[in-house]
């Protein structure tokens, strides 16, 4: 081994993968390669699983609740978020299809349910002043 030949600390080379890593990452940021989604309509609510439980036998189950609600959409069930009611996303299973929330009739067509609407209030009559 000559005197000349440089030689380096692993510190150096830790130190310039990390500074090579940042520095690629800066400029696809800045380029706009990298691709930032606000659309909130494909992305996933969460990652579920049921729990089959059967009569006698006992599950665990944290005792915390979790920071989402069930609600029936148009017969199907949809999870949403507590802290944003508008953030909802469709329950499906492994082959992207809708969880309904009801229990459909054998012998009724197969459709799915209407909400009903709300009923409106009766408005008030407008009382003359001959009474």
């Amino acid at each position: 081994m000559s005197q000349n030949e440089a030689r380096y600390t692993i510190r150096s080379l830790f130190l310039t993968a990390l500074v090579a890593i940042v520095g690629t990452v800066l400029v696809l940021e800045v380029s706009g390669s990298i691709k930032h989604s606000n659309n909130k309509d494909h992305v996933p609510v969460g990652d579920f699983q049921a729990i089959h439980i059967t009569p006698g036998e006992t599950f665990r189950m944290s005792p915390k609740a979790s920071e989402l609600h069930a609600v029936c959409e148009n017969g199907y069930m949809a999870i949403a978020a507590d802290v944003d009611p508008s953030f909802r996303g469709i329950l499906v299973d492994y082959k992207n299809r809708g969880v309904r929330c009801y229990r459909p009739s054998p012998t009724a067509p197969r459709a799915v349910p209407q909400p009903e609407e709300p009923a409106q209030p009766a408005e008030p009559e407008e009382k003359s002043g001959d009474e």
